[in-house]
């Protein structure tokens, strides 16, 4: 079963780590699918033109499925998978993480790669406001003027969210509720107007809604 709800971050953020004189820097993004990802890959390649390695790491898809990492020339295993560890460890998705390194003179090992590589994708995250994303139903409910300002605000208040309002010879209402709530819906209306709000027939669907925060994982 697909998830219902998930979280991401909220806005981009770039970290920077210093190990031993080299510069790790972190780009931290949004990204809905792998071809965005990869974007932001290439972009951090034409941005740091004078660094010796891009690594990467994403994780998409709403159940966080559709995952790859890349060393980009680094010892294999040092780089791109601590990237994504930090990434799953935090239970984020639609993420991308770029780290890119300009070499200070002084090697680290595959050992010291993998701490700062990793740990730069972790302070990233650190910094980053988050968000939960839920999956919700949408339906348009119809109500006289009369109604409807009392109707909005007492839908509020139950945790209704409307996602638009529109004023006509009635006024339209469009209702979001998360799915599993969404069977209960009818019966709330009809608690709250008397039967004098029903759901629009024909005008049902989904849509992801944003609300920011969430517990960060681990």
């Amino acid at each position: 079963m697909e998830p219902t709800t998930y979280r991401t971050i909220a806005t981009p953020v770039v970290g920077r780590l210093e190990e031993r004189r080299s510069v790790f820097e972190c780009w931290l993004r949004r990204a809905e699918d792998e071809a965005a990802a990869r974007e932001v890959v290439d972009e951090a390649r034409r941005t740091h033109w004078d660094a010796g390695h891009h690594c990467s790491a994403f994780v998409l898809g709403a159940d966080g499925s559709l995952v790859r990492s890349n060393d980009d020339g680094e010892p294999a295993g040092s780089a791109g998978m601590p990237m994504l560890e930090a990434l799953t460890h935090a239970g984020l998705t639609e993420v991308v993480a770029v780290v890119t390194r300009w070499f200070g003179g002084t090697k680290l090992g595959t050992g010291g790669l993998a701490r700062a590589y990793g740990g730069a994708v972790r302070d990233a995250v650190e910094q980053a406001p988050l968000l939960t994303r839920m999956l919700v139903h949408e339906v348009d409910v119809r109500a006289g003027h009369d109604l409807a300002g009392r109707l909005e605000h007492d839908l509020r208040a139950r945790g209704v969210s409307i996602g638009d309002v529109r004023y006509a010879r009635d006024v339209t209402l469009r209702l979001q509720v998360p799915v599993a709530q969404a069977s209960g819906l009818p019966d709330l209306l009809a608690e709250l107007t008397a039967g004098a709000a029903e759901p629009v027939p024909g005008t049902e669907g989904q849509a992801w809604l944003d609300a920011p925060g969430g517990p960060r994982g681990g």
